[in-house]
């Protein structure tokens, strides 16, 4: 559990009802929900991944004995990315055959739970990693369960094997046909949402599948760079920009305009290897409206 100033603790440490109105009207301390709250300076309130795991903990102190994180919730807890997911609201789910119920600050699911799908998470029961992605893409939009199921495949905290396992264990629930079309369009080669976004957007807009993650070597075997997409038929190299990538790869003492020079020098000698035509980039912003970018790549007409 993470160290949270629960109000209790707070008037027994001596404040007063009227301290813990005024630390919140000065900012002293930031609310996670009516009667939990985080440090203001603490890091973890001005990420919204960290903010939610602290808002679950609470929540989950009030709960009665039986609720499992799950969902979006277990999702965070699972560290898998959760691009477009309000993380307001705190899922659980109960193994019972009815009484879930949907509020503003928690959702609360009547569900089946084998005792292999429930896992500790840092001292919280937690839906399993691969019960979780199907729980997700059962009930979030396609490109937002495509993200995290890449993302579950390409850390290897889940196979996928156990997630077709999972999925034919969802049987007959409800958006157990979209968690199946989910799991077929996962792939362990995306290397975060971004690439999982655009790979979804192309698929929408007609465009050939392109090879993830192919690896250039130049003529004496030493590697060139590996690229996010690849047309070999065309010569197509398609790259996402995103600048999480560039603050992944920075290396001991540089700075983020270094990373990107070298990512310069990295395209021209990309540019350089036989067969490369061109290659395409394109931004976090593009992705939502991609029909330009996916203009200039190979669609299926010509592909096929």
């Amino acid at each position: 559990m993470t160290d949270l100033l629960l109000r209790p603790d707070l008037l027994r440490r001596g404040m007063s009802e009227d301290d813990v109105r005024r630390a919140l009207r000065t900012g002293e301390i930031a609310p996670l929900r009516p009667g939990a709250y985080l440090d203001a300076t603490d890091p973890r309130w001005r990420d919204a991944d960290e903010r939610h795991r602290a808002l679950t903990e609470a929540t989950y102190a009030q709960l009665a004995p039986g609720a499992v994180v799950s969902h979006v919730s277990a999702a965070v807890r699972h560290r898998l990315p959760v691009w477009g997911v309000p993380l307001g609201t705190v899922h659980i789910s109960r193994d019972r055959r009815s009484g879930g119920r949907a509020g503003r600050r928690l959702r609360s699911y009547a569900t089946s739970l084998a005792s292999d799908e429930i896992v500790l998470v840092d001292g919280l029961p937690t839906t399993s990693v691969a019960r979780t992605v199907v729980d997700v893409a059962r009930s979030t939009p396609f490109e937002t369960a495509v993200a995290i199921a890449d993302a579950a495949l390409h850390t290897e905290v889940v196979d996928a094997h156990e997630l077709a396992a999972a999925v034919l264990a969802a049987g007959g629930r409800r958006g157990a046909g979209r968690a199946r079309s989910v799991i077929a369009f996962a792939d362990a080669r995306a290397d975060g949402p971004g690439e999982s976004r655009a790979r979804v957007r192309m698929d929408v807009l007609g465009v050939a599948h392109p090879v993830l993650q192919h690896r250039f070597d130049d003529a004496r075997g030493r590697h060139v760079g590996t690229v996010d997409f690849w047309w070999p038929r065309e010569g197509i190299i398609g790259e996402f920009d995103g600048m999480e990538k560039y603050g992944r790869s920075l290396r001991p003492g540089e700075k983020l305009g270094d990373a990107v020079m070298r990512e310069k020098r990295r395209e021209d000698a990309l540019r350089a290897q036989p067969g490369v035509r061109t290659v395409v980039r394109w931004t976090w912003d593009e992705i939502a409206d991609f029909d330009a970018v996916a203009a200039r790549l190979p669609q299926v007409t010509r592909a096929s």
